[in-house]
């Protein structure tokens, strides 16, 4: 074997050893955070010395970034690791640290942690919109609403064609409805038995349809139409 070839071999043992090393530092440096599977109830004072579990309370671990919630009894469960500060909080509760103790022999802690109620008083606000009651009546009778053509517009949509554009498209009322089937009931019981009479034979009709043609009524029809 030539001066060469040993020495790469030597070199390739040399990095060999060193990465050893290195692999067993990192592993005592994993040995020395232990995971434990951290878990507990969170209860709170309800008041009235009254204590029940609170549900989708936060659980989270600020060092890692990781967090759970509480479940409807209270119960929560997150792999942690010895040491590890835990932060529960929830709405209507003071926040709350707790240490994972770093000496534990095994990897499984629960405990039960108690939250405070926190309350937040307001100072009380009164709201008036006018400084006193005779103000805001001089200010109201002094308030000129603007008419904006709602007279012009009110007198249009009652004018007699509006009115009986509506009568036209309006569908009848049932007390309508009833009332004229019942007239033409009426009138079906009154000729029974007999020829109903013919409008064509009445001289008042005919009357009637000549002074209607002289008024022009029907050439307005047809005009509107």
């Amino acid at each position: 074997m030539t001066l060469h070839k040993l020495i790469l071999v030597f070199l390739a043992l040399l990095s060999f050893g060193v990465s050893q090393k290195a692999y067993a530092q990192d592993s005592n440096k994993m040995t020395d955070s232990t995971l434990v599977q951290f878990s507990g109830v969170i209860v709170g004072d309800q008041g009235n010395d009254t204590i029940a579990p609170i549900p989708f309370a936060n659980i989270y671990i600020p060092e890692s970034g990781r967090g759970t919630y509480s479940n409807l009894d209270g119960f929560f469960s997150i792999v942690a690791r010895q040491g590890d500060m835990i932060e529960f909080s929830a709405v209507g509760f003071k926040k709350v640290e707790f240490e994972i103790p770093d000496t534990l022999t095994t990897n499984r802690y629960s405990i039960v942690q108690l939250l405070s109620q926190d309350s937040i008083v307001l100072p009380q606000a009164t709201i008036y919109p006018w400084p006193s009651r005779e103000h805001f009546k001089e200010e109201f009778l002094a308030l000129e609403v603007p008419n904006d053509g709602l007279e012009d517009l009110a007198a249009e949509n009652l004018s007699e064609e509006k009115l009986q554009a509506l009568r036209d498209i309006t569908p009848r009322s049932g007390e309508e409805t009833s009332a004229f089937y019942l007239q033409q009931q009426a009138k079906s019981y009154q000729y029974i038995g007999q020829v109903p009479p013919q409008n064509i034979f009445s001289p008042l009709a005919w009357a009637k349809f000549i002074k209607s043609l002289k008024d022009g009524d029907f050439k307005k029809k047809s005009n509107n139409n």
